[in-house]
């Protein structure tokens, strides 16, 4: 049975996705990660992003870091905030419910599962079972099921794919998920009818180029906007630009901050 402090993590990140602002959560990789993004004003909550954390381990996205590896990166950055914190588990590597068993044990109330196209029973199924091992831990465990309809579909008729994000979106909710995510570039039209097959507030988004403005989003009833490894190729990216600068003969840029 999760503490008294878990559980009111949980009911403070389900009601943070379920009210009318839109919740924006930048993605987090490590504990340095975590301190940084929740210094912030404004930052009410922690994703981890499970890409991030495999590549800072040397692996391969795609399930391929050990799962105990994993869930230490996820416990290591929930004890380190305050906040609460959900974590990307990938597909739930083998075991979802249990996965998330272990997951609430330290300290995460929310979590990504991946469908990655699996028959919509058995998925459907699995959030079912997720859910159940919540409440057995006395959380309101803030499940975002993930439909990989988009992410798999990217050759099929896109108005197909949008119908079984519908269908697979729906079966989650109806399984007991709070919350549904479809990573995709989806325009304003998919966005409002994946919320009004949802209902408000059910639908979670990756905030990539091209996808409407965080104002619109939360206008349409979007819950959430997560950023999933685009934040740790940011810092990547003025680390490498760093090199390349010294390389010509430059140094540390007068913008940096001490933040650590």
């Amino acid at each position: 049975m999760a503490d008294d402090k878990t559980r009111d993590k949980a009911s403070t990140l389900l009601r943070l996705h379920q009210a009318p602002e839109l919740l924006t959560v930048v993605n987090v990789w490590d504990v340095i990660s975590a301190k940084v993004v929740a210094a912030v004003d404004g930052t009410t909550a922690l994703a981890t992003a499970s890409h991030s954390i495999a590549a800072a381990y040397g692996y391969e996205d795609g399930e391929q870091i050990p799962v105990d590896l994993m869930l230490e990166a996820a416990g290591r950055i929930a004890a380190s905030t305050d906040l609460p914190v959900t974590a990307d588990l990938e597909g739930g590597y083998g075991d979802p419910a249990e996965t998330v068993r272990r997951a609430i044990g330290l300290g995460i109330v929310g979590a990504n599962i991946e469908d990655q196209m699996r028959p919509l029973a058995e998925a459907a199924g699995n959030v079912e079972k997720i859910m159940k091992a919540a409440e057995q831990e006395g959380v309101d465990f803030v499940l975002n099921a993930r439909t990989d309809a988009f992410v798999k579909g990217r050759d099929r008729d896109q108005a197909e794919v949008l119908a079984d994000a519908v269908e697979r979106g729906k079966a989650f909710l109806d399984a007991g998920a709070p919350v549904v995510f479809v990573p995709a570039k989806l325009d304003e039209g998919q966005v409002s009818t994946l919320v009004e097959a949802y209902g408000p507030q059910r639908l979670t988004m990756i905030g990539i180029p091209g996808i409407p403005s965080l104002a619109r989003l939360q206008e349409l009833g979007v819950a959430r906007v997560s950023y999933g490894p685009m934040p740790q190729n940011v810092a990547l990216t003025a680390l490498q630009e760093l090199v390349e600068d010294v390389h010509r003969g430059g140094g540390v840029p007068s913008t940096m901050r001490i933040l650590n």
